[in-house]
């Protein structure tokens, strides 16, 4: 099943994980997808956006680390592999970039988050 990539792009309570500093952080990350996408010349917006997602990660693989969370290894090669991804961008960032990174996000959260629902 594929999510739907809202529309403004802005968390909602759809992407609830129930872990406070988790949701915290994925509205972060909402909003910084969104600066990059209204400001796709602006190389400030998509450092900042690569810092949150790299904080992020490692908030989230810290609390899974600490649960043994099971599926471990696969998210964190998601994360691994989305960090790679942004690092290697430059500005100006393209359409498809900006629709990459987006889906990216609504996926991961709906798909792959999920999972740990209840489980941290």
């Amino acid at each position: 099943m594929t999510a739907e990539i809202p529309e403004p792009f802005k968390w909602d309570a759809t992407f609830q994980v129930f872990y406070e500093t988790l949701d915290e952080e994925h509205r972060g990350l909402f909003d910084g997808i969104f600066k990059v996408a209204t400001h796709r010349g602006d190389a400030g917006a998509l450092s900042s956006l690569l810092t949150a997602v790299k904080n992020h990660f490692a908030t989230e693989e810290g609390m899974m680390t600490s649960a043994n969370f099971g599926e471990f290894p696969g998210h964190k090669k998601a994360h691994d592999d989305f960090v790679a991804k942004l690092s290697s961008l430059s500005v100006p960032v393209s359409d498809e970039t900006v629709h990459f990174a987006k889906n990216w996000l609504v996926q991961h959260i709906k798909g792959t988050d999920f999972k740990y629902k209840g489980k941290l």
